[in-house]
């Protein structure tokens, strides 16, 4: 492993302060799940799925969403998936509309690939903390300043930052595609999230000048704790996404992204996992691997509320209620990009698609938090 320069920049005076994941950053906090009663189940989602139908819909949920939905979506002829392979699935399936169960660049991503669709979401308010931290007119002027970087942008980003970068990546093409610009000797403008581009740094020896953001949910994983719980389950395997910090990744059997957690589960065949990425992925893992014991892994010490709570607060804002409403034709569900925008944004999004098609032919696009 080749080691490179790091040049980390906080390229914006925008700070988000949690309490308890609600930002006071002028846009709305993260609104609490609507709860559903066990009862009332069975009834909302008959009605959900007859909507979907009536509606030439489908949906398409993200890992990180409640069992609830991503149940649906693959018992309704969706997917459940990271937000690429979301868009994609969308644009080969041949409903008219895309009901996308995340938060809003997956939304945007989705409707960006699929212009002639029309583009759903059941909260529009449901943000993401990398994308937040990105606004794109600080963006724009911190590329300006730098013209001899290419800039490379995650998939965890508005719109408008993926129209002004050079290439966009997720997790499990980053590797590939900044070593391959490092092979061009080109210097790379990384944005937004610093543990991920570390971790590329780190493997592929590139110069990386370094927005400084983080994921609210893979930043709070603690590497003292994980050791200790590794101590308890001496057998369990550590699979870890790259978005968490230095020190989670040095201790974990495999790194990788949304997808390529479940198959290195699936690969490495133990009986007992912990898993540092939002718990909501844990779902999928115990229904493809029934018997197998996978474990949060702990996002705070001894004594405190909630040891292992990495969960995205703003993907807790999708439920069966809201997604009702928005089939039923409630206003203000509907995900909109400017045409310009998104003909821009496309480019960078196609440019990594090409590139995997000619270099990593099985690549489905698995890659975001």
């Amino acid at each position: 492993m080749r080691m490179a320069k790091s040049i980390m920049v906080t390229a914006t005076p925008l700070k988000i302060r949690f309490e308890r994941f609600n930002g006071d950053i002028g846009i709305a906090p993260a609104k609490p799940p609507v709860f559903v009663a066990p009862e009332d189940k069975p009834a909302l989602v008959e009605r959900a799925r007859k909507l979907l139908k009536e509606r030439d819909a489908v949906l398409v949920a993200h890992y990180y969403v409640h069992p609830d939905l991503q149940d649906l979506a693959q018992s309704s002829g969706g997917t459940v998936s990271d937000s690429l392979e979301m868009a994609r699935f969308g644009h080969e399936h041949p409903g008219s509309t895309i009901v996308v169960a995340g938060v809003r660049f997956m939304g945007e991503t989705a409707k960006i690939l699929n212009p002639e669709k029309r583009v759903l979401m059941p909260d529009l308010e449901a943000e993401c903390s990398l994308d937040l931290a990105t606004p794109a007119g600080p963006f724009a002027e911190f590329c300006d300043a730098h013209p001899d970087r290419v800039v490379v942008v995650y998939a965890n980003t508005s719109a408008a930052v993926k129209a002004r970068s050079d290439w966009m990546v997720t997790s499990s093409i980053a590797e590939k595609i900044v070593g391959h610009l490092h092979g061009q000797g080109k210097k790379i403008l990384w944005a937004p999230d610093k543990h991920l581009g570390d971790y590329v740094r780190r493997v592929t020896g590139a110069d990386m000048l370094m927005w400084n953001a983080s994921c609210v949910v893979h930043d709070e994983f603690k590497a003292q704790e994980l050791e200790a719980m590794k101590l308890a389950h001496p057998d369990a395997k550590v699979l870890v996404h790259p978005e968490s910090p230095a020190g989670v990744i040095a201790l974990a059997d495999a790194v990788g992204s949304t997808t390529g957690i479940i198959q290195a589960a699936e690969r490495l065949g133990a009986k007992e996992y912990i898993v540092a990425t939002d718990g909501g992925i844990i779902h999928q893992m115990r229904k493809r691997m029934p018997g197998v014991n996978f474990i949060e892994a702990p996002t705070a010490g001894k004594g405190a509320t909630c040891q292992s709570c990495a969960h995205c607060p703003w993907m807790a804002m999708n439920g069966l209620r809201n997604l009702i409403e928005t089939l039923e034709g409630a206003p203000g569900h509907e995900v909109l990009v400017d045409p310009e925008i998104g003909r821009r944004a496309r480019i960078p999004i196609e440019r990594m698609l090409d590139f995997a098609k000619r270099n990593m032919p099985t690549f489905r696009g698995s890659g975001d938090a």
